[in-house]
């Protein structure tokens, strides 16, 4: 009798979900591994702008999977993207052809497909990413993970229901110099912890930019989707062959700012470092005169992060009773010991996840039904402190902060911001 598990199957089945991963046997063709077709994990990419063709090379750099779907609703980026992917598939003997959907929902049907990545503008993930879970979908969703701090949670409670394996695009947790930034904070190696200035850029605003006739390519209508309509405007969504980062993402209902377009990575590691991915800060002071930075937050620990430009763009800064720690994706610095930003910890050293490929990790967690390194609550709890960021500037007033009930202390408006309207009918608590 067999022994081996099929793959899909173990999935699909809910019933199986708990027990390890079986890996089938695997060929060599043509002198090099190759991955059996009941071993592979069929990808469906939704949103393939920019973004997706880094995480193509990257998730495609896992030697399990394989894309053979992919949606947009801009013609001329999905048929680039469709390209592009067959040569990545071809690289593994994978011929056959990706097919390309205008609507995600059908590219959802797909029985074959195991997971998503998710890289649509952020005011899209909630719903996508709730209706792969229902799907039966396991699901790759690019950071900030949530538009507000109520999708976030809907996300979570999507994934925990349907038993999702989730992996939030944080892949920072996922570089060696943050780990190990991490541990050092952890272990007491500056001694306590007393401030961490975090520069990431402003927060969102309101969008004033002109309204033009988009390009036929692009369905309009269906890119705004659940938000309030506004017309195109090349710096919203730029044109296919126009490589600079569209900037959808500093404007509201649409994405959060720098604030949280970066703060979902360097807020994370702050985070990360004071043991959070299960809570957050407990109080948000901002200016209290319309302001891009000086924002402070205190955790019921007594630490206090600030978001001000401390001297390093996009990174984090460290200070402790004996010593400062500061870290980007470009340095790792320690003082006054500046060894310690190469030193090996001890054995007794407490330790965190250990990941050092982001993707590798979901594919990984999805084989062995695991959470990953930057999970769905660990996403949601780093997305919510980057969201009461925002909101806190627009009050220009001090917010007390329940991290276990996820709401503000006394304070029924900022309460309704934890939401947002939407436009038409759109159900992603509809789980």
């Amino acid at each position: 009798m067999s022994t081996t598990i099929n793959r899909r199957k173990f999935l699909e089945s809910s019933a199986t979900a708990a027990l390890a991963f079986t890996i089938l046997p695997r060929q060599v063709m043509g002198g090099r591994e190759v991955v059996a077709p009941s071993d592979r994990i069929n990808l469906g990419y939704i949103g393939v702008g920019k973004q997706s063709h880094g995480l193509l090379e990257s998730i495609g750099g896992c030697k399990e999977t394989i894309v053979v779907a992919a949606c947009d609703v801009d013609q001329k980026k999905l048929a680039s993207f469709k390209a592009a992917a067959e040569a990545n598939n071809k690289s593994k003997s994978h011929t056959a052809p990706v097919d390309t959907y205008k609507y995600y929902r059908e590219l959802l049907e797909r029985k074959d497909i195991d997971a998503i990545v998710i890289a649509t503008p952020d005011h899209w993930h909630a719903q996508v990413a709730v209706d792969a879970a229902k799907a039966g979908k396991d699901i790759y969703c690019e950071k900030p993970m949530a538009l507000t701090i109520a999708e976030g949670r809907a996300m979570v409670n999507a994934t925990r229901k349907y038993d999702r394996v989730f992996q939030t695009g944080n892949m920072q947790r996922s570089w060696r110099d943050f780990r190990h930034a991490v541990e050092l904070v952890r272990n007491g190696y500056i001694g306590g912890i007393r401030e961490i200035n975090v520069s990431v850029g402003e927060p969102v605003k309101q969008c004033s930019l002109p309204a033009l006739e988009p390009p036929v390519e692009i369905d309009w209508n269906e890119w705004v989707g659940p938000s309030f309509y506004r017309g195109w405007n090349p710096e919203l969504a730029p044109i296919f062959g126009d490589d600079k980062w569209a900037w959808w993402r500093g404007y509201r209902d649409f994405g959060g700012g720098l604030v949280t377009d970066w703060g979902a990575h360097m807020f994370d590691i702050a985070q990360w470092a004071l043991d959070m991915d299960q809570s957050g800060p407990v109080q948000f002071l901002p200016p209290s005169v319309p302001a891009i930075e000086g924002l402070s937050m205190k955790y019921e620990n007594g630490v206090v992060v600030n978001h001000k430009a401390w001297g390093e763009g996009n990174a984090v800064q460290f200070i402790g009773t004996t010593g400062r720690i500061e870290v980007s994706r470009e340095f790792l610095r320690t003082f006054p010991d500046n060894n310690l930003a190469k030193a090996e910890l001890k054995s007794t050293d407490k330790r965190v996840y250990y990941s050092d490929n982001h993707y590798q990790d979901w594919v990984d967690a999805m084989k062995n039904r695991t959470r990953p390194v930057s999970d769905v609550e660990t996403g949601h709890r780093t997305a919510s402190v980057c969201n009461i960021v925002n909101i806190a500037y627009e009050l220009q007033r001090p917010l007390q902060w329940d991290p276990e009930k996820e709401e503000f202390i006394n304070d029924p408006y900022a309460n309704m911001m934890r939401t947002r309207a939407y436009r038409g009918k759109w159900d992603f608590n509809s789980y």
